[in-house]
């Protein structure tokens, strides 16, 4: 898959695709079938197959404090869109710039002139441009102007119920991790690269693996019984503790994994940490031998989680 940073990174050899544009937030069940919709086209008119995303999303840029939760960062994204086999990525930078860019001007800038799109797929709830004056109509119109169909792109059902990034953020936040696993089409997790931390796990006879986590909000804090798969491809059982850490006065959140039986240095290596179970919520204890107490707790109930699976 080919990722293109930017308007001014497009090439001659980038015009004429099939595309979409979205969020893609999750890349689950539903975002699934809109991709192989773009893809049996884009097969059927022997074009490359393209998606446009917007990063950071347009919410995050305007009101970042209210902006919904991410299911997972960029860098997961793309690797879950390259898994779907799509030819390109073109990846917008969301600023002040576009926000104030009128929705004809996108079409004809971009679409038209940028990429030669043959054939649009798009949601027809898609709003875009200065004051999102853009439209699933307006697109339509253009189209016939400049020569490129636009198609509804599917909606997947699932019990009645939409697949939505909305639908499985509302599952996260329930804790109700084999509901979401089933709509995403994997279980959940985040991916990252351990850092070094304050080494306070260590002190306390439980070291940890961190994870710094992205800017973005985060769907889910607290406590849990997770699985976390090293670069090596080994999976071990753990508890997770993802959040601020109240108790030692924590600033930004971090994602701390204790993995059992492992004595092994992975710093700078990638962690995919799978949540399984909710333990408890974050809390700030009187001080670290209450923190210890606390912690050895977690361990002995997610070894007791873990156990109950086999019975």
């Amino acid at each position: 898959m080919e990722l293109i940073r930017a308007i001014h990174n497009l090439r001659p050899a980038h015009l004429g695709c099939v595309a979409t544009i979205g969020k893609f937030d999750g890349v689950h069940l539903g975002h699934q079938q809109i991709l192989r919709q773009l893809k049996v086209k884009a097969s059927a008119m022997g074009l490359p197959s393209l998606v446009i995303l917007f990063e950071p999303h347009p919410a995050e840029f305007f009101v970042p404090e209210k902006a919904p939760a991410r299911l997972n960062s960029l860098a997961t994204k793309l690797e879950y869109l390259a898994q779907q086999q799509i030819d390109r990525v073109l990846c917008l930078n969301f600023n002040q710039k576009l926000s104030a860019v009128p929705a004809d001007d996108f079409i004809a800038a971009l679409l038209v002139n940028k990429l030669a799109v043959a054939h649009f797929v798009v949601g027809d709830d898609f709003r875009f441009g200065q004051g999102r004056k853009g439209s699933f109509e307006l697109l339509q119109q253009r189209g016939q102007e400049f020569g490129f169909a636009v198609e509804k792109s599917q909606t997947l059902m699932d019990d009645d119920e939409r697949v939505s990034s909305t639908k499985i953020r509302q599952l996260l936040a329930e804790h109700n991790f084999s509901r979401a696993a089933q709509l995403l089409g994997r279980p959940f997790s985040m991916k990252g690269r351990v850092v070094h931390g304050q080494k306070l796990a260590r002190t306390l006879g439980v070291p940890t693996a961190n994870i710094k986590t992205p800017k973005h909000n985060l769907p889910l804090k607290g406590v849990f019984a997770v699985t976390a798969t090293t670069a090596a491809g080994t999976i071990y059982q753990a508890v997770a503790n993802l959040g601020n850490r109240p108790t030692v006065n924590g600033l930004k959140p971090v994602l701390e994994v204790h993995m059992f039986d492992f004595e092994q240095q992975i710093y700078g290596q990638k962690l995919t940490v799978e949540f399984n179970h909710y333990l408890r919520a974050e809390q700030k204890f009187a001080d670290l031998d209450q923190l210890k107490l606390a912690i050895f707790n977690d361990i002995e109930m997610a070894k007791q989680y873990f156990a109950s699976l086999n019975q």
